[in-house]
């Protein structure tokens, strides 16, 4: 889902960020949701599809923007002397 971002940077965000895992949370949810939908294994009109898909897409949106303005790890932003 985030192809920048491994999967172990992932997993710290969302153990340190409640908003980060939330938003996550709900991310993967629609997801799901979205491609059950697709393969006829729940039916949904095509206008709550398309609703699904946007909120799922202004989530990751805001995940990106999160990890984008995450804050770097004290050992990076301090010099070591």
């Amino acid at each position: 889902m985030f192809e920048d971002q491994s999967q172990s940077e992932i997993e710290a965000r969302r153990a340190r960020d409640p908003e980060f895992r939330t938003l996550h949370d709900e991310h993967r949810k629609l997801n799901r949701q979205c491609m059950d939908a697709e393969l006829g294994v729940f039916a949904v009109s095509d206008v709550t599809l398309g609703r699904m898909k946007r909120e799922k897409l202004l989530a990751k949106q805001r995940l990106l923007r999160m990890l984008e303005t995450a804050p770097q790890s004290q050992s990076q932003s301090s010099p070591s002397h």
